[in-house]
């Protein structure tokens, strides 16, 4: 049996241990010891999300998540959720537009029963045409679902707004249209082509042994692995087309009118992220933050609002969401232009970025204290190519902010012309106050 490269990546201060196996296939496998805890969360990451779609296939990615808990070979839908619900443990998934993550957290004693269980479940699919059919109307309800809700909604809509006809500007459920559309054959063939070994990252943090996942994993995927099949190498990422600034406006009949006013915002790996997430949380990121002060405490203009930054392999995105009555629509946009000039002009008072770092410190630390956030932080660093940094590293790389990073990074992209995107009681060509 030819051998794998294992590496030890990271030894925390805590005693946490992180450990890399890469096997002769290409899979990637991940953990994190960590020390006082009697839960293991696992997950199977696979480097596929709705930006690897055509339009055609918009909404295949989320398909397919839901048709792998439909039934394998070993196991039929009912005993691959009754499976980890007997032990007490969680499964589930998620899709996003550049990955899709199968995970279990079970007691450390039933990691076993999780890896073979989420596995299983990854490399072993049936896809029957029976349940392509009978998932298409729960995919077509989740839609519907999404749509009713303007609160998520404006942010898809604010990014159709932004990218275009782009895969970065499609909605991850992908639409009524192309749903009902997919084949069995379609999603199949998307399925075979890009569930390889090579484009996963199995992850676990918790009370583990490294070498007993591997083995256990690679037990699991020993038919993918003895295949052959040549690496693809990393996904190949375009630039979207040039973006847009301007306005959408959808309508709907809500008492309450949704938006979301941004700019192009940094890639993932940019090297200053730190600084756009301190000046992002300090502008909008929480009760003390200056838009909530200015739109909300001062004004009384909206109940919901704060800012937010997204960063994808080639591209970004920075915005603000307001919820409000539709007659303030105008009003709170003045106050948002007026905020981000402001921000961009003159960068963040020196209390601000104490709070902001104070809050970023915070949430970093904090949500390190879960086994499934763990699992995370090192699988996206895995999946991403990125280098794992301990968490001391992280808070000082916060901490080295300074506000001049800040009128940098604000000047660089709040200079920009603006997106708009609306939801609310209009007319699709009502106009608001200048955006552009």
């Amino acid at each position: 049996m030819p051998k794998a490269d294992t590496r030890t990546l990271l030894r925390e201060g805590d005693g946490g241990l992180v450990r890399r196996t890469t096997l002769p296939g290409g899979l990637r496998i991940i953990t994190e010891q960590v020390p006082g805890v009697r839960s293991v969360a696992f997950g199977v990451w696979v480097n596929v999300g709705s930006r690897d779609e055509t339009g055609t296939q918009m909404g295949s990615a989320h398909y397919l998540e839901h048709l792998l808990f439909k039934g394998t070979h070993k196991r039929s839908a009912m005993e691959i959720s009754a499976s980890i619900e007997a032990v007490g443990g969680d499964l589930n998934a998620f899709t996003t537009k550049e990955y899709t993550c199968y995970y279990a957290r079970v007691l450390d004693e039933d990691l076993p029963l999780a890896i073979d269980v989420v596995c299983d479940v990854v490399t072993d699919a049936l896809i029957r045409a029976e349940d392509v059919e009978g998932e298409r109307g729960v995919i077509l309800e989740e839609i519907a679902m999404h749509d009713d809700d303007p609160t998520d909604l404006v942010h898809d809509e604010f990014a159709a707004a932004m990218f275009g006809d782009t895969p970065l500007g499609r909605p991850v459920l992908g639409s009524i249209e192309t749903i009902q559309g997919i084949s069995r054959t379609a999603i199949n063939r998307f399925y075979r082509r890009k569930y390889r070994p090579e484009s996963m990252v199995i992850a676990a943090a918790g009370n583990l042994d490294h070498a007993a996942v591997v083995r256990q994993v690679r037990r699991v995927f020993a038919p993918s692995l003895d295949a052959g099949v040549e690496q693809q190498g990393a996904r190949k990422v375009r630039r979207p087309r040039p973006h847009a600034a301007g306005m959408k406006v959808t309508p709907r009949a809500t008492e309450q009118a949704n938006l979301v006013i941004g700019v192009p915002g940094i890639t993932r790996s940019d090297s200053r992220r730190y600084a756009m997430s301190v000046m992002s949380t300090a502008f909008g990121g929480g009760m003390s933050s200056r838009l909530f002060q200015e739109i909300r405490e001062k004004r009384g203009l909206a109940y919901s609002v704060y800012s937010y930054a997204q960063g994808y392999a080639d591209d970004g995105m920075f915005g603000v969401y307001v919820g409000c009555l539709p007659a303030k629509v105008d009003t709170v946009l003045d106050v948002c232009i007026s905020e981000i000039e402001r921000l961009a002009e003159h960068g963040l008072t020196a209390e601000e970025i104490s709070r902001g770092k104070g809050q970023v410190r915070g949430a970093t630390v904090l949500g390190q204290e879960d086994t499934g956030a763990r699992m995370t932080r090192i699988a996206k660093s895995e999946l991403h190519d990125d280098p794992l940094l301990s968490i001391d590293a992280l808070l000082a790389k916060v901490d080295h902010v300074t506000g001049e990073d800040i009128r940098s990074v604000a000047r660089d992209l709040l200079t920009a012309p603006t997106t708009l995107a609306v939801i609310g009681p209009f007319d699709e060509t009502t106009t608001f106050n200048a955006v552009g």
